[in-house]
């Protein structure tokens, strides 16, 4: 069983940044498969960065060059640094880790943009 609790979250500016965090439970972190999806109202469940177990990245392509995913295995904690934010990146964010047979999600953190 894998735990995910993400924090970072939170009310920022247009052009602004944030970084998420998602914190693990239990080991072998590093055989996971992370991701960073979000949800925005009335939208569905999109993924946006994805990291591999061997560093491989991801991304949709809304965010390419303003978002970077990244993980350290020593801490089970995978990030996503959000730089130039935008209005349309306001959504809940979720973790998600995965690997064969095992898929866990997060509670989720919400990230609002103002313009």
């Amino acid at each position: 069983q894998v735990q995910l609790v993400e924090s970072g979250g939170g009310l920022v500016q247009v052009g602004g940044s944030l970084r998420l965090s998602c914190a693990a439970s239990g080991s072998i972190f590093n055989m996971y498969t992370m991701g960073w999806y979000r949800q925005a109202p009335g939208k569905q469940r999109e993924l946006v960065a994805q990291i591999t177990s061997d560093g491989s990245t991801n991304y949709v392509d809304s965010v390419k060059g303003r978002f970077t995913i990244s993980r350290d295995n020593a801490k089970n904690t995978v990030y996503l640094q959000m730089n130039s934010l935008k209005p349309e990146d306001t959504a809940v964010y979720y973790c998600r880790a995965t690997r064969i047979l095992r898929d866990y999600w997060g509670q989720g953190t919400q990230v609002t943009v103002s313009s």
